[in-house]
């Protein structure tokens, strides 16, 4: 700690709609947790558990937290229809978290995302206890841009509507709002209502945990014996997807990338490292008369995805452009980077153009033609020569989970009425 440090100690309750046995839990929550735990705030945990997961996982979550003094409160994720099952979930965090509101002087109430907030919201007005919107993205316009609500429902219809007033709600009441992107904010701040009224906002982007993603914790050893594994050869041009293949991942663009980088590159191998069913995409590869054979898919837990990262010269991710996506983070994009892997990816996805641009540690597709992927394929010999620092430092400027914990730490000392100088 350093001299003169004035340290704001906050006894504080995260709320979060996402497990803690979740992937999202214990790459983009924990490790803050336990980074603010650290500088001396009390934290208690309410989120929703899923069954499964919470079989598999929960000791070793439980072990964690309770070894860096955070408390756990789990309560049981519904499996009734949608509609109900959040309905359930909602009520079951409410009264858990209003009875460690009372029982344990919360002063703070640090919510991730707009179902976490709905609660937030509630103790605040009804105790007064400060609030911390967490808004993770525009969680509504997700639903629409995804498909997952259809506007022409007038079900679906109203309950963006009801999201969006409480959105602005949240804005307007909460004590501090964290945006995942700068292009979020500066979105937020062109709303009407933020034009005269200036409201706290401070933009963490989805941090990586640099020490575990890092070529230093590789061991050559056993990268060598996952390349025998997964028959690759130190010929094979390797590129990389990490994470779910689900709404918003263009998995038949990606696909068609690689069809062309095959053209040049005969020896490439595309590596999936997802926990999703590899039959998909190699039923989407057949059809476009790519090989199964020139596909790896493999699941990998947290500790071991550098190691299969570690296998491939570059890594692809294509996105979906909508409005939404101005306010999106993905959490791959630093994990990749600190391992010092260059990265393409498509222009339109929140930071990210600025990001790489200015960085220069990946190569950015401006849209989805055979044209442009070829155009980028051109490059990519010439690119890799880049100096792996370059690819490194931009993880440490954009992403480092310190910078993150602090960002937040500064933050709760605003919020603190406490103070003790150390």
């Amino acid at each position: 700690m350093h001299a003169n440090y004035a340290l704001y100690w906050m006894n504080t309750l995260y709320i979060s709609y996402d497990g803690m046995t979740d992937p999202l839990g214990q790459s983009q929550v924990i490790p803050y947790l336990i980074g603010l735990s650290k500088k001396g705030h009390s934290i208690s945990i309410v989120s929703c558990e899923k069954s499964e997961r919470f079989k598999k996982s929960a000791d070793f979550i439980k072990q964690l937290l309770e070894a860096n003094s955070i408390s756990w409160h789990p309560v049981p994720y519904s499996e009734l229809p949608s509609i109900f099952s959040k309905q359930l979930n909602l009520i079951r965090i409410q009264g858990v978290s209003k009875n460690i509101c009372s029982e344990n002087k919360i002063e703070l109430i640090h919510c991730r995302s707009y179902m976490a907030a709905l609660i937030g919201l509630k103790l605040k007005n009804k105790l007064g206890i400060k609030f911390i919107f967490d808004m993770r993205g525009f969680w509504a316009d997700e639903r629409i841009d995804g498909n997952i609500w259809n506007i022409k429902n007038p079900i679906q219809k109203s309950l963006y509507s009801f999201f969006k007033k409480k959105e602005l709600e949240f804005l307007n009441t909460a004590d501090y709002t964290i945006s995942l992107t700068e292009n979020a904010k500066k979105e937020i701040l062109s709303w009407k209502p933020f034009l005269t009224k200036e409201i706290p906002i401070e933009v963490i982007p989805c941090c990586a945990d640099l020490n575990l993603f890092t070529q230093k914790n590789i061991d050559l050893k056993k990268q060598e014996e996952l390349r025998s594994d997964l028959k690759l050869n130190k010929d094979n041009f390797v590129i990389s997807y990490l994470g779910s293949i689900g709404t918003w991942y263009l998995l038949d663009e990606m696909l068609d990338f690689f069809q062309c980088l095959l053209e040049k590159k005969v020896n490439a191998k595309f590596l999936f490292i997802t926990p999703d069913d590899k039959n998909t995409i190699i039923s989407k590869a057949v059809a476009k008369g790519i090989s199964k054979d020139q596909l790896i898919i493999h699941s990998a837990s947290r500790n071991e995805v550098p190691l299969y990262l570690s296998l491939s010269v570059i890594s692809i991710y294509f996105i979906k452009p909508l409005y939404s996506k101005k306010a999106s983070s993905p959490t791959k994009t630093g994990e990749i980077l600190s391992l010092g892997i260059p990265i393409i990816t498509n222009t339109g996805i929140g930071d990210s153009d600025k990001i790489i641009t200015d960085s220069g540690a990946g190569m950015l597709i401006n849209e989805f033609t055979i044209e442009e992927y070829n155009r980028i394929i051109s490059q990519i010999d010439v690119f890799l020569n880049i100096d792996n620092r370059t690819i490194t430092d931009a993880s440490k400027k954009y992403f480092s989970l310190e910078k993150g914990i602090e960002i937040y730490d500064r933050i709760y000392a605003k919020l603190s009425s406490k103070k003790i100088t150390r």
